[in-house]
Order: C-alpha cells, then structure tokens, then sequence
C-alpha cells in the first residue's frame, strides 16, 4: 500500500491538513521539505513556480496542494491532494467549534486563542524563510520584502496592489543597473 502514489499523497497532505495553524502559508516549510526533499516528487525551482501560480490563481492561497498534487500525479492526484488537505482540517474545524462555541466566554478558551496565535506566526515565518531560501533572490529581494513589511506596519491599509507595483519596479531597476 505505501508503493501506491495516491496513499503517499494522501500521507503527505492529511497531516499539513491538521496542522496548518496560521493558514495555508504556515505549511509551506514542511510541505516543501516533504515533496522536494524527503519524497522527489518535484524540484525546488518547481516547487517555486507552482507555488506562485497558486498563489496568483483565484480561490485560497493553499490551493498550492492541489497544484502540487496535478504536478506529482495528474488530475488525479489533484483530486486526492485538495480532498487530503481540506477535508481533514474542514472536519476537524467544524468539530471544534461545535465544541468551542458554547465556551467563548470561558477563560481556558480566551487562553488557548491567545496561545495558538504565536504558534501560527512562528509557522508564517518559517513558511517565509524556505520560499526565500528557494528562491534565491538575494540581498535584493530580502530589502524588498523588508521596505514592504515596514510599509504595511507604518500603513497597514495601503494599497496592496501599489506594493506590488513598487517592489516589481524596483526589482527591475535593480536588475537593469546591475
């Protein structure tokens, strides 16, 4: 059964299912790690460039599994990679808030909102770190992201697509002069 594709997608995505506290760009680390590294299903630089089209296509930003599991195994294995991702943690979100919702008022739960959310931001970072690793765009790229970072903290209501605008023409400046 472990030699089946399907089964391995399905090993590989349930758990980053259960886990993906912070959203979908939390995973990114582990995920990478998984199909690059530990299985070989893809290379870095398709890693890379699959998660930019998920990233620019309509619909949630994870749907990077689903393009993941069109790379590894066809239409098929987009089918068992997106059901393997959102199925489990729509289950389990569901359950839990079933659970939780009566408890809003309760202090373990005001605790255990407040304790995940580090939990999330740690996730964020490291997802952040590994597309930056892969990607390798340098020194260039990191002031870019920074300047964009202290831009939204200072205006965290600034226009996302002028950002865009900015960092892309700065990048080609950069990349012209040099």
């Amino acid at each position: 059964m472990r030699d089946n594709l399907f089964v391995n997608l399905a090993l590989v995505f349930i758990p980053f299912s259960l886990t993906s506290i912070g959203g979908g760009i939390a995973i990114i680390s582990g995920l990478q790690n998984e199909v690059v590294n530990v299985h070989g299903w893809i290379t870095e630089t398709e890693f890379v460039h699959l998660f930019a089209v998920s990233r620019t296509s309509p619909g949630p930003g994870t749907m990077l599994a689903t393009a993941l599991g069109w790379k590894i195994a066809g239409w098929s294995g987009a089918a068992v990679a997106s059901l393997a991702f959102f199925l489990p943690s729509s289950l389990l979100c569901y359950a839990v808030f079933r659970f939780t919702n009566t408890h809003r008022e309760k202090q373990w739960h005001r605790v255990m909102r407040e304790g995940l959310a580090p939990v999330g931001t740690g996730l964020i970072i490291a997802g952040i770190i590994s597309l930056f690793r892969l990607a390798d765009g340098g020194l260039l790229a990191l002031v870019i992201a920074g300047l964009s970072c202290a831009l939204f903290f200072w205006k965290p209501k600034f226009p996302v697509l002028i950002v865009l605008a900015l960092g892309g023409a700065l990048a080609v400046l950069a990349w012209a002069w040099f």
